[in-house]
């Protein structure tokens, strides 16, 4: 047992003993009649032991079934909109409310009184939760109907919901953070909040922030820089959720499993991670597909101005890029490096990892200039 796990052993003792030195109030007067009084207290005594003795043995799991418990409840707090937690604890409070004005009468029922008051306030605050999420839409139109007369209520319906959909969270892994376009996409306002980064993710960057590898140690500073610009100057919510450890599971596995619960969408640069969030039916943003959706459309037959950088694998060609960074492949152009050639695309090859243009000089007389 660890030390943690001796507190709560050790305190579910102390629970236990006063539990069952309470519990023998009501027969406290038959002791007191029919036994000594050192046979009373010997009784007690007992009684309070087994009590601490078994409440010892069970603190510990019920403590963690406890703590498992309140991250369950912030992970789920963390996915729900925040109209949604509004109206959930005004239907508790009005839930409470309630339980509380039937409590007296409650009381005066012989044997169990004493019980069912705490029995009516978790159950009418479970009904208050439900019946308020449930009738959510109609009770956002009234609040809205009040704020703004003039307005349809259907129209705030719809806002509503439109909010409600869009702000699916975004789960942010170590290659978006360090790819660092991330900041920029959520600055232009594409991305709606919340962005989560998971405290795994971040425990990953760290490690890789003090990588003997000075390469790995640059990217891993870079992105704990990029993290704190977004926390200060994104105008959406930017968080760090704890997640519960399981060192039997790698980073990935833990992050689907994160985004399957909190309904989220996973945000990554990582071809292979985005393939196994498809196959497992994760929402995936990929920003390379981004970008390259981004990207100007090269026609078939459109011509442009190049400069070739160097040889291309095949025999022939030459390799130039275009400005955002597409690579340009043209036949017959091996002679020509280092220079500006005018070319005319023949094809265009997309892939999730980038694009890439293949072409072909606009006449051969260039070359032909070139080889003489």
């Amino acid at each position: 047992m660890d030390k943690t796990g001796r507190y709560f052993a050790v305190a579910g003792a102390v629970i236990g003993g006063v539990s069952g030195f309470y519990l023998l109030e009501p027969v406290s007067e038959f002791l007191a009649r029919e036994f000594s009084i050192y046979q009373s207290v010997g009784v007690i005594a007992l009684f309070v032991g087994v009590f601490a003795g078994l409440f010892y043995l069970i603190g510990p799991p019920i403590f963690r079934l406890i703590k498992k418990g309140v991250k369950s409840l912030e992970t789920q707090m963390v996915r729900m909109a925040f109209q949604d937690i509004l109206v959930g604890v005004a239907g508790l409070i009005i839930g409470l409310i309630i339980a509380n004005l039937i409590a007296p009468s409650l009381g005066r029922i012989p044997v169990v009184g004493s019980f069912l008051p705490v029995i009516a306030l978790v159950i009418l605050g479970y009904i208050g939760i439900s019946v308020a999420l449930s009738k959510k839409e109609d009770i956002l139109s009234v609040s809205s109907r009040f704020r703004n007369p003039g307005k349809a209520s259907t129209q705030s319906e719809a806002a509503s919901e439109k909010n409600h959909s869009s702000a699916v969270p975004k789960i942010l892994d170590t290659s978006s953070i360090i790819d660092g376009r991330i900041a920029d996409i959520c600055k232009t306002g594409f991305v709606e909040g919340p962005i989560v980064i998971p405290d795994f993710i971040l425990d990953e960057l760290r490690h890789i922030a003090d990588s003997s590898d000075n390469m790995k140690r640059n990217k891993g500073r870079r992105g704990l820089d990029i993290l704190n610009v977004m926390q200060k100057e994104l105008p959406i919510e930017v968080s760090v959720v704890e997640w519960p450890e399981d060192t039997d599971q790698d980073v990935d596995v833990r992050l689907l499993k994160m985004a399957m619960a909190m309904d989220g969408v996973i945000v990554t640069t990582d071809f292979n991670l985005a393939k196994i969030a498809e196959l497992q039916e994760v929402g995936v943003l990929n920003i390379n597909l981004l970008a390259n959706a981004l990207k100007p459309i090269v026609a078939t037959g459109e011509e442009m101005v190049i400069r070739l950088i160097k040889e291309g694998k095949e025999p022939g060609q030459g390799v130039g890029y275009l400005e955002d960074g597409t690579m340009v492949v043209v036949e017959d152009a091996k002679k020509l490096v280092g220079e500006e050639v005018q070319i005319v695309v023949t094809n265009c090859h997309t892939t999730p990892a980038g694009r890439m243009i293949f072409a072909k000089l606009k006449s051969s007389e260039v070359v032909e200039r070139y080889e003489g």
